[in-house]
């Protein structure tokens, strides 16, 4: 059977995915050698007509329903190393192709990230980091020790408890923590099994010690926390966004860690990837910035690949897949 990596002109991801697990792949399909450029399309479209599997990642071009039938006429598959498939995969769904994502093996990691940073949060170990760096270390550690809140009865608001924020509620759930969520799509029952509290967006940054987004990344979610919200915040609590940037009104939580220096932010995305040089939160001592890794390590990407190698090796068998999207899905995922 057929196969090709497939990707967008530009920054070549591919390797970095799928080369230690490339050999697992050729054992179960007749891969290309080289990798497939959208600009070559036109050029190499009599290879392509034979392809019935594409692999691909970040960078995967969203091809109309007719250039995918026009270009791969025997697709069948295609196989995403990544998350959120959103900005490509309506054409391919239109053209009768299978897509599968490897958003779930992503989430376990992005979770990990989320947790641990929450953990840092609450013993003010990032501005207590920052304080001793920069020679105050009698107020770095009384900054830690007596305005952070710590790890026992700290309130968590979760906004959103899709596929990481749940996760995230369930690593919490073994320390004493009070767990607020914010997500309307959540039933009474699934809120009960994850063993937190409903709560509104004002509830959570009222009462929360740290806030921590992941919300589902559509129109509806955009510009959705601005100051009314981030206003809110105690005096001592802390921000953390591993979710999208869009959902964040900038200007209006650069605004409230400003008028409260005891408040923190930990972003790791922004609304402009990097941020430009003269952006405020550059400026900011009670924020920090990470440059969108909470996701994507060097060996965490192999996790991808071997979920993408069980969901093959069921195709194949013409079992059911588990990580496969339908277009309902491309509405709420992140």
């Amino acid at each position: 059977m057929k196969a090709c990596l497939f990707c967008e002109d530009g920054p070549n991801r591919l390797d970095f995915v799928f080369a230690a697990r490339r050999a697992a792949f050729e054992k179960r399909l007749e891969l290309i050698e080289e990798p497939v450029f959208r600009s070559q399309l036109e050029a190499k479209k009599d290879v392509l007509s034979e392809v019935e599997v594409i692999l691909s990642t970040w960078g995967t071009p969203a091809l109309t329903e007719e250039e995918v039938r026009r270009y791969f006429p025997k697709l069948r598959l295609l196989l995403y190393s990544a998350a959120s498939v959103r900005y490509f995969a309506e054409g391919y769904l239109k053209a009768g192709v299978t897509v599968v994502t490897a958003a779930q093996a992503m989430a376990d990691f992005v979770a990990q990230f989320t947790v641990a940073a929450i953990y840092h949060l609450n013993k003010g170990f990032y501005r207590a980091a920052q304080l001793y760096r920069d020679g105050h270390f009698r107020e770095g550690k009384e900054y830690a020790q007596r305005v952070a809140p710590g790890n026992y009865e700290t309130a968590i608001g979760i906004l959103g408890a899709g596929a990481i924020g749940s996760r995230v509620i369930e690593q919490l759930n073994h320390y004493n923590f009070d767990i607020l969520v914010f997500d309307p799509f959540l039933s009474d029952q699934r809120l009960k099994e994850l063993g937190a509290r409903r709560a509104t967006l004002e509830e959570v940054f009222s009462q929360c010690d740290v806030i921590s987004n992941h919300l589902a990344n559509n129109a509806q979610t955009e510009n959705m926390l601005d100051y009314s919200l981030f206003s809110r915040m105690k005096k001592d609590a802390s921000f953390l966004n591993t979710g999208r940037g869009a959902q964040v009104v900038e200007a209006d939580l650069a605004r409230a860690l400003r008028e409260e220096p005891s408040r923190f932010a930990l972003l790791d995305v922004t609304r402009e990837e990097p941020v430009p040089p003269d952006h405020e939160f550059l400026t900011l001592p009670n924020m920090v910035l990470t440059p969108h890794i909470a996701g994507v390590g060097r060996r965490e990407v192999l996790a991808y690949d071997d979920l993408l190698l069980e969901e093959l090796d069921r195709w194949l068998a013409g079992e059911p897949l588990r990580h496969a999207v339908s277009p309902d899905m491309l509405r709420t995922m992140a």
